[in-house]
């Protein structure tokens, strides 16, 4: 018997083992999922595939195992699932984007009701955003915005844009008693204000220069001389006001001073990247990496409680790394802006495919059990 056969029989033994960790990943897909490859252009044609789930499990192979195309189209014909070649793997998968991106939101929306409350009587999601890039002078690049709960750790909400596109909290869907909770980069009166009108809260990082804030009297506040006033582990708090075209919005401001070696490394890494853009820094932001300044509209909320709960924001951090560490996310394959976006997509849909599959697994069993609608009960966490 030739090598090919082996690797005909191998493959296909291979994915006879699988089907019944394909059952179980199809039990975990938003109720829909098939029409849903119609409706957004991702299987208008079934030439190639013979329906949704042959492509679907094609496109895993490919962004899950990280296989290249041509290897991808080896597995998928030896596996009996399409006859493709790698051009036409390349075709389906840029037509693809909207279908990942409708599966994102639905799987989303059931993983966000799985919480724990962290802080009482509200739930609070973490915020950022992150630029990734195709290695390479002339490499796509793109950025991502992502919404986590923090009782669960669970993608709740995720968009994929071009740089230019900047960060800020308007492109999040808020409902009124959250707490929105993010970095200095989404630090704005526009997005504080969007928070504000849909009944919710924000804890988020500042600068001296992000949100210009006031006094009572309508003054200028002299941020940078209050910290001044702190000693190494002191933490100060003052109210202030921020003003924009709609008006005033009250803000506490939480301050901590750090040690001397914390300042070092944070104003070493300020020089560093600045060096790096062939900028220069300011001596007032220098002074100001000393101190970890957070504003809140939580004004009724002491100091201390506020800084406890920003050091949680820490846990978005590590979402991106695992995305680019365990799924290659910063790891840009394709060339075409197309085909780069679609490839986002799906390695953010086989993120929360994992989550998911993990919220169920404790209560899984062989025999199985209806998996909560939308509707109905929550998932429930492991």
């Amino acid at each position: 018997m030739d090598a090919s056969n082996d690797f005909d029989i191998d493959w296909n033994d291979r994915f006879e083992g699988l089907k019944e960790d394909w059952d179980v990943v199809q039990r975990v897909l938003p109720e829909g999922w098939q029409e849903a490859a119609r409706h957004t252009g991702a299987l208008r044609r079934t030439r190639g595939f013979k329906d949704a789930a042959s492509l679907l499990r094609a496109m895993l192979i490919h962004l899950v195992d990280g296989c290249s195309l041509r290897e991808t189209a080896a597995r998928v014909r030896a596996g009996g699932l399409a006859d493709v070649s790698d051009v036409a793997l390349l075709g389906r998968l840029r037509g693809c984007g909207e279908w990942f991106h409708w599966m994102c939101q639905r799987m989303n929306r059931r993983l966000s009701t799985t919480t724990r409350e962290v802080f009482p009587g509200q739930r609070i999601r973490l915020v950022d955003a992150s630029v990734v890039c195709e290695p390479g002078a002339t490499g796509s690049t793109w950025r991502i915005h992502y919404m986590i709960d923090l009782s669960t750790l669970a993608c709740e909400q995720l968009q994929v844009s071009l740089p230019q596109q900047g960060e800020t909290l308007t492109r999040f869907e808020v409902s009124p008693g959250e707490i929105l909770m993010a970095d200095r980069g989404l630090a704005n009166r526009r997005g504080i204000r969007h928070v504000v009108e849909h009944g919710a809260d924000v804890v988020i990082r500042a600068n001296l220069v992000s949100v210009p804030l006031e006094d009572q009297q309508g003054q200028p506040v002299a941020l940078l001389e209050k910290l001044r006033g702190l000693k190494v582990g002191e933490i100060g708090q003052w109210q202030a006001f921020m003003r924009d075209e709609q008006g005033r919005i009250a803000l506490g401001v939480c301050a901590l001073k750090k040690s001397v070696e914390q300042t070092r490394k944070a104003q070493r890494k300020l020089l560093d990247s600045a060096s790096k853009r062939q900028r220069n820094v300011q001596p007032d932001t220098l002074e100001a990496a000393g101190y970890v300044v957070v504003l809140t509209t939580l004004t009724q909320v002491s100091a201390p409680r506020i800084l406890e709960l920003y050091r949680h924001r820490w846990q978005i951090e590590l979402a991106f790394k695992r995305l680019k560490s365990l799924l290659e996310l910063g790891h840009l394959k394709k060339s075409d802006q197309d085909g780069a976006k679609a490839w986002l997509q799906g390695k953010l849909f086989a993120a929360i495919l994992i989550e998911t599959l993990l919220a169920v697994g404790e209560h899984f069993s062989p025999w199985g059990y209806p998996l909560p609608t939308e509707q109905t009960a929550a998932l429930p966490v492991a």
